[in-house]
């Protein structure tokens, strides 16, 4: 099985290297250190499997999905990432991730879903199974974050967060003026006015913590 793990921390990636071998995946593993990387690397390369990280610089793990998903490139990718939030899980499903797992799961946990992912099966656990149901059967009533764009998304959650537009942008490898730019947008489509009705709006669908 040829692999690509991609993640920022080298530590996370030689981490899921021992453990792939343990599990007897031992055949060819690549790295990628950024979205950017990895998305290159998944149109050039032939991966049979892809572990993929959310918050990556340059691109997110989202937005590497998007991208796929745009160009109808079909891979099969395991997300796992710290934020135990079920939205980025819903986000990460409807963008065509086989699954998402947190980076504190099991390596039983990670064997399981790359079985599943790996057979043409998805993989979630139980809660967002619930969550993802509900979600997808009131399409007619989507939550307001739901029309972003999966940058904006980004920003929107840093904002909510407190985080400032410089911080924002060399977290993400774009301007501040950038920045600037996607949450005048992202404000017009939540029909809010300041950072502290998205960090309120935020907080209360369960986005940040």
């Amino acid at each position: 099985m040829k692999i690509l793990l991609a993640d920022d921390h080298q530590v996370v990636r030689e981490g899921l290297k021992v453990i792939l071998k343990k599990l007897g995946h031992t055949s060819l593993v690549e790295e990628a250190g950024d979205g950017i990387e990895a998305l290159d690397k998944i149109v050039t390369g032939n991966f049979d499997f892809i572990i993929l990280d959310i918050s990556m610089p340059g691109l997110s793990g989202l937005d590497v999905l998007e991208a796929l998903e745009s160009n109808s490139i079909r891979r099969k990718v395991l997300i796992m990432s710290v934020h135990p939030q079920k939205q980025y899980a819903i986000r990460a499903l409807k963008l065509g991730a086989g699954g998402y797992i947190s980076k504190d799961s099991s390596s039983e946990e990670l064997e399981l879903a790359i079985k599943k992912i790996y057979s043409g099966k998805k993989y979630v656990s139980s809660d967002v199974i619930g969550i993802l149901v509900s979600d997808l059967s009131n399409t007619n009533d989507a939550a307001l974050h739901e029309s972003l764009s999966e940058r904006e998304f980004q920003v929107m959650c840093f904002l909510a967060k407190g985080i400032s537009l410089k911080e924002i942008g060399e977290k993400l490898f774009i301007s501040e003026r950038t920045v600037s730019t996607y949450r005048a947008r992202l404000l017009e489509k939540m029909e809010m006015k300041s950072n502290s009705e998205l960090a309120l709006y935020a907080y209360k669908n369960g986005l940040i913590e």
